[in-house]
């Protein structure tokens, strides 16, 4: 049960709110057993003896006793839904900051739909214990502990013969709560599943149509929203068993109390006002009963969902962003890698003995098959890894000493496929300059050849791009993701294969826009194309993790090595080319 007081641990945070909801619990409860009070004297006393003065104050105190009550319970229930907002705000805000601290190694190993149902479902599965543990929980425990103590206080041997089903009620409910926790991760784990492959599915949209997967994709879903069905239904049939056998116990007390009860009543043993009074308090005292047995179903369903959201949170993160030396100002982009080694898996090598430099202001072009590892050297660049050997240097100190949160402030990072926000052109526009004035935003979309089309927009700047972008084509969103990083001004540019999923006329358009922003800056460029590699000041050539040679790109051509194999089998000759920036460099 940690996790379920975990999630209660939560609820620390505000003691005002908890203590008003307990008071107003507390005074609920009480007032409770004013009713089952009242019977016993009108019954008991104030009808036999006729003492029908006492009648009408009796009955108005039973009124007010309601009133008061109903008066309390709607101040708590506004407690309580104020108290539970805030505690669930409070999570899914730890636990939204959490996945942003989370490495990038994290990410590889996770499904985005497993992702989502933890902070939408699973949160909500909690939301549930807070609203129910709290307003049932407590409420039920205090209910049963003072009309316990007022049956007991009416008729100690009748309440005895009530509480005779106590245990068994005990006794079912942790044989219940040993056996559900498992059932409830099996249903947890595949609600998951099945969001995954619906994620994916919608995600792929157009290659599941492309295909004529639409009939398949539709067997693989049913086959996962049927674990569910089977795992939900081993939950129910527990149930169906516990609940009702719970229920027979209850009514066993009920009908152990009317006939001991009613027979020492016509024995004189017991008065009859003393017996009506009973017979309504004990009401009060199953009916709360059955309650701490609904919330013990749902406690375990929050259990397995607060187990899923728990483990993210305790996930190790990447060190803080802001821990580390500051970064030496001004940045000049002198980037040096020295024997450096790394692995995504821990076991097989992506890179290994990478040695490479590239001074300020210079262009770096990193070329060589998929798989060479490429974009492992801009991700361990800009930290999004850990390089497992050797050493990274920026302007003379190692990358691991800095500060992340200003090393990533130098870089700017255009990928091949870039990634729009669903949102407006400026909004996706702020992420590189929160503040940039509307002079700022059209001057970086200018320099990155992409005024014109955003002029052309229903809205301009405040046209939404649709999520991931998908309103603007692939070469208007690779415009726009470069006014970003025009905006942003970096030091430091990390191109990855920026022109590769565009035709030619819109190359034209974007390599002009990369060679006006490289100017003055070192770039590291994964490059395709000729026109880019050619002029580069340092070509590396990658291969099977390597750095398997390097050199300008025509002191490259009379080496006659990898680089120049590359040139023959993937280019077009150099002397044949009739427009530079039509040609491939590579097949990266």
């Amino acid at each position: 049960m940690s996790t379920v007081f975990r999630v209660f641990s939560y609820l620390r945070r505000y003691p005002l709110l908890g203590s008003l909801q307990i008071a107003c619990a507390i005074f609920m409860t009480v007032l409770g057993i004013v009713f089952p009070h009242v019977i016993k004297v009108v019954t008991g006393e104030i009808i036999p003896l006729r003492q029908f003065d006492r009648l009408l104050p009796y009955t108005l105190l039973a009124a007010g006793a309601f009133l008061a009550t109903n008066l309390f319970n709607s101040l708590r229930i506004i407690l309580n839904n104020t108290f539970e907002q805030k505690v669930i705000f409070d999570i899914r805000s730890d636990l939204y900051c959490k996945i942003q601290r989370l490495p990038m190694r994290w990410f590889d190993e996770k499904r985005t739909g497993d992702i989502m149902t933890r902070v939408t479902e699973d949160v909500t599965s909690m939301e549930r214990v807070l609203i129910d543990g709290i307003e049932q929980g407590l409420i039920a425990s205090l209910q049963i502990l003072v009309v316990g103590g007022y049956l007991v206080w009416l008729n100690p041997a009748l309440a005895g013969v009530a509480f005779i089903p106590v245990p068994l009620l005990a006794l079912g409910a942790m044989l219940y709560t040993r056996h559900s926790p498992k059932r409830h991760r099996v249903v947890r784990q595949a609600t998951s599943e099945m969001n995954a492959l619906l994620h994916d599915n919608i995600d792929g949209i157009a290659q599941v149509k492309a295909y004529t997967r639409e009939s398949a994709e539709h067997g693989r879903f049913n086959s996962a929203s049927d674990a569910v069905r089977r795992a939900t239904l081993r939950v129910m049939r527990l149930w169906a068993v516990y609940n009702p056998s719970m229920e027979f116990l209850r009514n066993v007390g009920y009908v152990l109390m009317v006939g001991i009860g009613g027979w020492w009543l016509m024995q004189g043993r017991l008065d009859q006002g003393v017996f009506l009074a009973f017979l309504f308090a004990l009401s009060l005292f199953y009916e709360p009963v059955g309650r701490l047995h609904q919330l013990n179903q749902i406690v375990q369903a929050g259990r397995a969902a607060g187990e899923r959201v728990f483990e993210i949170i305790d996930a190790e993160e990447e060190p803080d962003l802001d821990v580390g030396a500051p970064l030496p100002l001004p940045v000049k982009g002198h980037v040096v890698f020295e024997n450096v080694g790394f692995s995504y898996t821990g076991r097989a090598s992506t890179l290994r003995g990478v040695q490479l430099e590239a001074l300020p202001g210079e262009m770096v072009a990193l070329v060589g098959h998929t798989g060479a590892g490429k974009s492992t050297i801009i991700n361990l660049l800009a930290r999004f890894y850990e390089y497992d050997e050797g050493r990274i240097t920026l302007d003379g100190v190692e990358i691991k000493d800095l500060r992340k949160s200003e090393l990533r402030d130098t870089m700017g990072y255009v990928t091949q496929e870039s990634f729009l926000f669903n949102g407006t052109v400026r909004e996706n526009l702020l992420m590189a300059k929160e503040k940039a004035t509307e002079e700022e935003l059209w001057h970086a979309l200018e320099a990155a050849n992409a005024r014109d089309f955003v002029e052309r927009l229903p809205e301009q700047l405040d046209t939404n791009v649709g999520e991931r972008g998908v309103k603007l084509s692939v070469g208007e969103k690779q415009r726009i993701a470069i006014a970003r990083v025009v905006l942003k001004s970096p030091p430091i540019l990390l191109l990855d294969e920026a022109t590769a999923s565009v035709d030619n006329q819109t190359e034209k358009l974007i390599q002009s826009a990369l060679d006006r922003i490289m100017t003055h800056r070192t770039s590291f460029v994964i490059a395709h194309r000729l026109s880019t590699v050619r002029n580069a000041d340092r070509i590396y050539v990658l291969g099977h993790g390597k750095v398997l040679e390097h050199g300008h790109h025509e002191a490259l051509l009379a080496r006659d090595g990898h680089y120049a194999k590359l040139c023959r089998t993937s280019l077009i000759a150099e002397e044949e080319e009739t427009d530079d920036s039509l040609q491939s460099v590579v097949d990266a």
